[in-house]
């Protein structure tokens, strides 16, 4: 006879809790619904932490340069921002009413360092996690219990998961991809060169030089602009598409037949707000099998090493 494991017999159990929890399962109903595959989540964890940054003003572009006030404030606007961008009606006692019930949120950029507070027992909590670092972020919902808290020692008496509970978290999205922050992890050789550049024009360009086949998004842009109109640097007419076209680099942007050019490349296409640069090169023998795109009437493919630098072809026109 096998052994009784009593470890996977709770985990059973605790699974089952959470499938009778009604309130619990009407919400997470509710969330998947509106955002199946967690992309408009992960963009407002995105977009809140480079609201946070302010790289337009401040040039940082690291979650390290933040002051003890600014961290604090996190918590606030990504309750506010998953407001905006889901309409949530205001809950009675908690942040949010969702599916009919009252829902808390409470983010941490450290994984379990979540902060509830004492009315929030017996209540739902959406629990959110997102670290820059490791560019991966978690969603889940939690019923507060007392006994699967940690005692609050701070002045506010807030409470923490214990570790041994954090397997009550429902779990909507687990561990995923969060957006990239290129500008902090791209190599700090090719970023130096960046910010040695004098002009925010200058800046960009050697941006979408040494960072080729990678999302970057509007933020990053702005970061690097660091100029009020920091989108007309990228596009032609003077800026660094039209600056980069000579060395054989196109920057595509959001738009479908640009996403349609880099899916052809093979190269990650933009989401909404990016731009990816590659090089590419006319297709000649030695290039072989490679994935290529009819730009200008020619063939076009990513360029070797070995290609030398020639004219790129014009995008095709912009529709969406």
């Amino acid at each position: 006879m096998l052994p009784f494991d009593i470890s996977a017999a709770q985990n059973i159990a605790i699974s089952e809790e959470l499938k009778n929890d009604a309130e619990l399962q009407a919400v997470r109903r509710d969330l998947m619904s509106r955002d199946a595959t967690g992309e408009r989540f992960s963009t407002v964890l995105r977009n809140t932490i480079d609201q946070l940054l302010n790289g337009e003003v401040t040039g940082r572009y690291d979650w390290a340069r933040l002051n003890k006030t600014e961290r604090t404030h996190a918590g606030t606007l990504v309750e506010i921002n998953l407001q905006r961008e889901f309409d949530f009606a205001d809950g009675h006692a908690m942040d949010y009413q969702i599916a009919g019930v009252d829902v808390d949120c409470k983010y941490s950029q450290n994984f379990g360092g979540w902060m509830i507070p004492p009315e929030a027992r017996g209540h739902l909590c959406l629990l959110v996690w997102a670290n820059d670092y490791e560019s991966r972020w978690s969603a889940g919902l939690f019923r507060v219990r007392e006994e699967w808290l940690n005692r609050g020692s701070n002045r506010d008496a807030k409470l923490t998961v214990k570790a041994i509970h954090r397997d009550k978290i429902d779990w909507l999205w687990h561990n995923s991809a969060l957006p990239e922050n290129v500008l902090l992890h791209m190599d700090p050789c090719d970023r130096d060169a960046v910010f040695a550049m004098n002009s925010g024009q200058q800046r960009l360009n050697e941006l979408f030089r040494r960072v080729q086949r990678r999302r970057i998004g509007r933020n990053v842009v702005r970061t690097v602009a660091q100029q009020k109109d920091y989108m007309k640097r990228v596009r032609g007419n003077g800026g660094s598409r039209s600056a980069l076209r000579a060395e054989g680099i196109i920057i595509m942007g959001d738009y479908d037949s640009h996403r349609a050019v880099a899916e052809q490349l093979g190269v990650l296409p933009p989401r909404e707000g990016e731009f990816v640069s590659v090089r590419i090169a006319a297709k000649r023998p030695h290039h072989e099998d490679a994935s290529c795109v009819v730009l200008d009437g020619r063939p076009w493919v990513i360029a070797t090493s070995d290609d030398p630098p020639e004219m790129a072809p014009s995008l095709p026109s912009h529709t969406r």
